[in-house]
């Protein structure tokens, strides 16, 4: 077996390492990534130090970096993830919090509507008149918390 790793010194590494990335490209999932990046640095070492970068040196090197490029990985993701701008783009509801908008049903039973630019969404909040002005606080789904944004119009005693 370390005659076949030796043969193919570091053309090998770099073969490995680039099937990983195309790999990555065809599979769901983003582990391949990091093994192909671990693989292509040893390839690297194996070119620039053939006489002091022996086969074992070249898989112990081939394990480390790949540990840690995995854990540099997941933590580069998962600051992306949850980092201070994480984006709103698929959550709709997130990017209409702090809005106001006029009620266009009252919110009767702790429910009503409202229409934002091109889309009707339901609410909860307190008891409000159709046409009163209400400031968006929280969403579940796409069920929208609000509050009243100004004093509720009152009823002319006539």
């Amino acid at each position: 077996m370390s005659a076949d790793l030796a043969a193919f010194g570091s053309y090998g590494w770099w073969i490995l390492g680039l099937v990983l990335l195309g790999l990555e490209v065809a599979l769901p999932g983003v582990y391949l990534l990091f093994f192909g990046i671990a693989a292509l640095i040893v390839g690297f070492n194996a070119l620039l130090l053939p006489a002091w970068f022996g086969w074992e040196l070249q898989v112990v090197s081939f394990v480390i970096l790949s540990a840690v490029c995995v854990l540099v990985g997941r933590r580069v993701y998962s600051l992306r993830r949850t980092g201070e701008g994480s984006s709103t783009l698929n959550r709709r509801t997130d990017r209409l919090i702090g809005q106001t908008a006029r009620l266009t049903e009252p919110i009767q039973g702790g429910r009503g509507r409202v229409a934002i630019a091109d889309g009707w969404w339901t609410v909860q909040g307190p008891e409000l008149p159709a046409g009163s002005s209400v400031r968006i606080v929280g969403a579940d789904g796409s069920l929208l918390t609000v509050v009243a944004s100004e004093p509720a119009p009152q009823a002319r005693a006539g």
